[in-house]
Formats: C-alpha cells, sequence, structure tokens
C-alpha cells in the first residue's frame, strides 16, 4: 500500500514538473505546447534535426530489442546467452 501511494505521488508531481509553465507555452508551436519549456523550435533546420536525431533513437532502440531477444549466437558461453538466461 506504501509503494502505491509513493507512486501515486510521485507521478503526480512529476507531472506537474515536466508540464511547461504558462509563458513557455505561449512562446511553443502548436505541436510541442504544454510539453517543454523554453521558446522550441526557432526554424526548420531545427525540426530536421529533430525528426533525424529521434529516427537514429527509433532505429537504435528497435535493433536493440532485436539483438537482445534474438541474438543470434547459439554458443551457450556467449554474453547475451547469460542475460538470457536470468
Amino acid at each position: 500500500m506504501r509503494l502505491k501511494t509513493f507512486l501515486i505521488f510521485v507521478f503526480i508531481i512529476s507531472l506537474h514538473i515536466l508540464s511547461a509553465c504558462p509563458v513557455c507555452e505561449k512562446q511553443q508551436p502548436k505541436i510541442t505546447q504544454g510539453l517543454t519549456h523554453g521558446a522550441g523550435p526557432q526554424s526548420n533546420w531545427d525540426w530536421l534535426i529533430i525528426g533525424v536525431i529521434s529516427a537514429i533513437t527509433l532505429l537504435t532502440f528497435i535493433y536493440s530489442l532485436k539483438y537482445l531477444i534474438k541474438p543470434g549466437e547459439h554458443n551457450s558461453d556467449h554474453i547475451k546467452q547469460s542475460i538470457l538466461s536470468k
């Protein structure tokens, strides 16, 4: 019960901390309004950079899951097998 109460408290506090303040909300474009602090992307180049970084992050996540789930190594003493056997 204590853990559940603590997690609810942390969730509520994190929502308050992570949401943008009213001044920052007015400076943000519609797509990021209420999500971040600061002025936000100023030009189309900023959106391009955000898109490329997001694509790299997504590909890295997909490949890390792929090679963790099906490592391709069948040797029983390989480091990946020790992770999967836990």
